[in-house]
């Protein structure tokens, strides 16, 4: 319960975070936002809103950049709290679902949730997964390591 509380403040701020570093601007389907900000800023977090659908790269408690997602569709969820990634595969294929892709893959539980590039209709459409805009996913899999924090909030 304390890590679903703490994922859901930690998204709950990165909002505000986006609009400090981005201004007002609005991520569509598809799109994000990213500006360098240096290595030595701190290590990365990636923090998942699921009531906003977006994603937030942190270095330190600096943000680095937001991106639309598209997680879980009713019935099934996309897990909230607090996880790390325990494994990475530039190219993989779901083993529940048709063989289909998901490119850049990083694993963060142990019931195949996986943040990868994907469909992003703007809305929850996945298995549980955490779909990211090709671009945006390519970018995240080249910064993040095994062992790198994702809190996921409601």
């Amino acid at each position: 319960m304390e890590a679903q509380m703490t994922a859901a403040s930690a998204a709950s701020i990165a909002r505000q975070d986006m609009f400090d570093a981005f201004g007002e601007d609005t991520i569509k389907p598809g799109q994000y936002l990213w500006r360098d900000v240096p290595r030595d800023a701190g290590e990365e977090r990636v923090v998942i809103s699921l009531s906003d659908q977006l994603a937030y790269l942190y270095r330190g408690n600096t943000l680095v950049a937001a991106a639309s997602i598209s997680t879980a569709k009713a019935p099934k969820i996309t897990p909230t709290g607090i996880f790390t990634i325990l494994e990475k595969r530039p190219m993989y294929r779901s083993k529940k679902y048709d063989n289909a892709p998901m490119p850049f893959m990083q694993r963060i539980d142990d019931y195949g949730i996986a943040m990868h590039a994907g469909y992003n209709p703007g809305e929850p459409a996945s298995h549980g997964c955490i779909r990211l805009p090709a671009k945006f996913a390519s970018k995240l899999y080249q910064v993040t390591g095994v062992g790198t924090p994702v809190l996921i909030g409601a």
